[in-house]
């Protein structure tokens, strides 16, 4: 039987050491490729693990090894495999090459940059998921960026934005389920407020992007858009849209694009099957710095790290907006410690409701703080799902693609102004 978690700060240690060894040095070096971020995870995952007291090294490593399996971790890893697979041979085929220039055509040139940040906003508040709006658009922004001369980081990093935006608001994100049910109100009141907040830093984004959009020029020669290939991008997203399970989406995605590919000459299937295995064997630094992370997270959890987050932020609580400030702070550091939005909100959420029923405050609002502050730290940290799936495809570092994350930082920012000027103030 497991014994009760007691608060621990040195518990946090070998997050501490992961972003000293990772994070802080590539900033000092200026070379975000110097220092693998896999062999940051191998050193902060080795530490945790020593340190780890009252258990024998091998039910340690049992530990470890159960946190890296973690059915969420798993989930994630099989999706990486199908999106390594179906990028790769949709590549391979053809699709996305026909995708950037049917966007090219359609889009004027000023308008390509807020076009696909509109796009990712719209199938991720379709969908609700922000991993499958970064899998089904990252290789057509970098196709983009290839024909237009935008910065690659740059461009990708649109879309990262432009996906949490609906991972934020839709009402079958999981982020969204795990805050209302954990603080006992309706989706749509939860929306409402949610959306007074963020829904400004998503406009003054897009103006921005509308702005810095003048100076993007396509090509002058645009090749013909070959339509039968730009099928499989329409059947990802029209099923995606249609709230399909995103395993499903892209398992469907593959077929279409071999069968077409096959068809077209784009490939034989000895090319199509050789496609796949690339795009597969392509994912396997994500999945290993995945594996790697689940058990150094559940390790930390585990050692009292996450129960010393929340003793240390509830013990002063004294006011209305200092008890929403704790509620934000709450699941920030929860997302810093578990690399999930959903589950950060799902640990904290009922310490959450407790300072909200304390302290009078909206449930609505609290529900808004948690997925609000939880999509903010999801969206701006290295080692989360998000960015290593879009630093993948796009074959970037994750902080190369950090510094251009705009959106997740504004709605971090509106959040606290939100709370600082009791806004909305019907809900404050």
């Amino acid at each position: 039987m497991e014994h009760p978690v007691k608060a621990n700060f040195w518990a946090l240690s070998p997050l501490f050491i992961f972003l000293g060894v990772y994070l802080i040095t590539s900033l000092i070096v200026n070379d975000f490729y110097k220092v693998p971020i896999t062999v940051a995870f191998v050193i902060s995952s080795v530490v945790a693990i020593l340190m780890t007291r009252r258990e024998k090294l091998s039910d340690r490593i049992a530990r470890f090894s159960g946190g890296a399996s973690d059915k969420n971790i798993m989930l994630m890893i099989w999706i990486f495999i199908l999106a390594g697979a179906f990028a790769q041979s949709a590549k391979a085929m053809g699709a996305i090459e026909a995708t950037v220039n049917l966007a090219l055509h359609i889009l004027p040139d000023n308008l390509l940059l807020a076009g696909i940040f509109i796009a990712a906003c719209f199938i991720s508040l379709a969908v609700g998921t922000s991993v499958g709006t970064i899998v089904a658009l990252t290789p057509v922004a970098v196709g983009i960026a290839e024909k237009t001369g935008v910065e690659l980081p740059f461009m990708v990093a649109i879309v990262v934005g432009g996906a949490f935006f609906g991972d934020n608001l839709s009402f079958i994100s999981d982020t969204t389920i795990a805050a209302t049910k954990t603080q006992g109100c309706r989706m749509k009141d939860k929306f409402k407020v949610n959306s007074m907040i963020v829904v400004p830093a998503a406009v003054l984004v897009l103006l921005f992007y509308i702005i810095e959009g003048v100076q993007v020029q396509a090509p002058a020669q645009i090749a013909e858009i070959e339509w039968v290939k730009v099928i499989p991008y329409i059947a990802v997203l029209g099923t995606a849209l249609a709230g399909i399970n995103v395993m499903l989406v892209l398992l469907l995605g593959i077929g279409i694009t071999g069968l077409i590919g096959l068809c077209t000459s784009g490939f034989d299937l000895f090319g199509y099957f050789g496609a796949m295995g690339t795009g597969i064997s392509g994912m396997g630094e994500l999945i290993v710095i995945t594996l790697l992370a689940g058990g150094m997270l559940e390790m930390i959890r585990y050692n009292g790290g996450i129960a010393y987050i929340i003793e240390r932020l509830t013990r002063h609580v004294s006011s209305k907006r200092f008890a929403e400030l704790s509620i934000a702070g709450l699941v920030c550091l929860a997302n810093l410690c578990t690399a999930n939005n959903t589950i950060a909100i799902i640990t904290t959420g009922p310490i959450a409701r407790n300072i909200a029923e304390r302290f009078h405050i909206d449930r609505r609002k609290s529900a808004s703080i948690l997925d609000t502050f939880s999509c903010f730290i999801q969206g701006i940290i290295p080692y989360g799902a998000q960015m290593l799936i879009a630093a993948e495809l796009a074959d970037l570092s994750p902080l190369a693609i950090i510094r251009y994350l705009y959106y997740p930082v504004l709605i971090g920012i509106f959040g606290l102004l939100a709370i600082a000027f009791r806004y909305p103030r019907h809900y404050s």
